[in-house]
């Protein structure tokens, strides 16, 4: 009999997304004449299609495709240069940013990266990993299939992963914990509460981790909806931060690639990690080796159409799309709070994150969306213990959608509302 990873045993339950699947499919069963008007604004999922520069490079590279003498096989497992060479341009050097071309390496997105990362890291419980709590989940799923953490709590915790509590009381920002961890996964603009992080803030992260000689794993994939120029869109813009800290990037919410596929990480060649025996080594040969060795990037046609949302009409058509987004942030969230609900994010994230009335919990308020007014919302328990009392509302939608979501919010029958 072959043996199993056990770890996986250990998950609690079904990943929250299929669970909102599962639901909303039981109540098209019994309610088939509803199923037309389900508005989705649930899982981050983009709705407008991929904008002209896309299409056209993607074009482009299908007809190189099609003739031999332009035609392109595997490609370099970290990213053609092409690729690498307008990140590193048009994300940092641009911006007064250190991060040279090869300190990036090109996936299929960040969620994929988040759990690669893993591969390189202790597989045990040497690093003492601290995780926000409300959290994407892959982060911590992905930790629990590692075999990072001990058995599933009753508040959907695990044994063994720290939290960091990010709550209305400290703007969605985790407070410096007393405490050491090595590993510390930090997201801004933040999914699920659409809160975000300053430079004094993430100043004191960097100097955490510099401090205890820490790696801070850290999330950007919402950055393109920052536009405020005295908030950081990367952590490279505090110093110290290419010693203690990678960074992770997805096209997918900029470019509108979540079903395209790619994004990128920034492992730069300062950064280091440490044998059992105390010997250190940097981390970039080690992420270069792991995809040379598990993957061959992603499709040549893929990657110039990344390569496009870096021109100046790619930047001009993203630059509407990402607007396009945050106004529908913006009609969601003032719209629960014309109705009394207290609503936080949609201003630096497509994520709207709302407080539930009258003490209703997370799934009940999910279930009561669902039911009445046909609109599906993600649970913020989901995302962890603190999340427990609020929904996230995505803006990912048409402008039509939204504005009908606002409309049907008005005829809740929550007592509160």
């Amino acid at each position: 009999m072959t043996y199993l990873n056990e770890h996986y045993l250990k998950l609690s339950g079904a990943y929250l997304f299929p669970e909102i699947a599962r639901r909303v499919d039981a109540y098209v069963q019994d309610n088939r004449q509803m199923e037309s008007r389900i508005i989705r604004c649930g899982i981050g999922d983009v709705t407008e299609p991929l904008t002209p520069a896309v299409i056209s490079a993607m074009h482009s590279a299908v007809d190189e495709m099609a003739k031999a003498e332009t035609f392109h096989g595997y490609g370099p497992p970290t990213g053609y240069p092409f690729l690498r060479e307008a990140i590193a341009e048009g994300d940092f050097v641009k911006h007064g940013i250190n991060v040279s071309p090869d300190e990036i390496f090109v996936s299929d997105g960040s969620k994929t990266d988040c759990g690669a990362i893993l591969d390189i890291l202790a597989q045990g419980n040497e690093n003492r990993i601290a995780v926000t709590d409300p959290v994407y989940p892959v982060y911590v799923d992905s930790n629990v299939m590692a075999g990072h953490t001990g058995a599933a709590q009753g508040d959907g915790s695990y044994e063994g992963l720290g939290s960091l509590p990010c709550t209305a009381e400290n703007q969605f920002v985790p407070k410096i914990p007393e405490e050491k961890y090595d590993v510390i996964y930090l997201c801004y603009p933040n999914n699920p509460t659409g809160g975000m992080i300053t430079h004094q803030q993430l100043h004191a992260w960097v100097e955490y981790a510099l401090k205890h000689e820490a790696i801070i794993l850290y999330d950007v994939a919402y950055e393109a909806f920052v536009r405020d120029e005295n908030l950081p869109r990367s952590i490279y813009e505090v110093e110290g931060a290419r010693q203690c800290a990678m960074e992770f990037h997805s096209f997918s919410k900029s470019g509108g690639f979540t079903g395209v596929r790619c994004g990128y990480t920034v492992c730069p060649k300062e950064l280091s990690g440490k044998t059992t025996s105390g010997e250190k080594h940097p981390l970039h040969p080690l992420w270069s080796r792991r995809w040379s060795t598990k993957a061959n990037s992603v499709s040549y046609v893929v990657q110039r159409a990344a390569e496009a949302l870096y021109s100046p009409r790619g930047r001009k058509e993203t630059y509407a799309l990402i607007s396009h987004y945050l106004e529908n942030a913006h009609l969601l969230r003032e719209g629960c709070k014309s109705m009394g609900l207290t609503a936080y994010g949609g201003e630096h994230s497509p994520y709207v994150w709302v407080a539930c009335p009258d003490g209703l919990k997370s799934w009940e308020m999910f279930d009561s969306m669902l039911r009445e007014i046909q609109v599906i919302i993600t649970p913020g328990v989901g995302f962890g213990a603190c999340g427990e009392g609020y929904i996230r509302i995505s803006a990912f939608n048409t402008r039509e959608n939204v504005l009908n979501v606002v409309e049907r919010m008005k005829k809740l029958t929550l007592a509160s509302v």
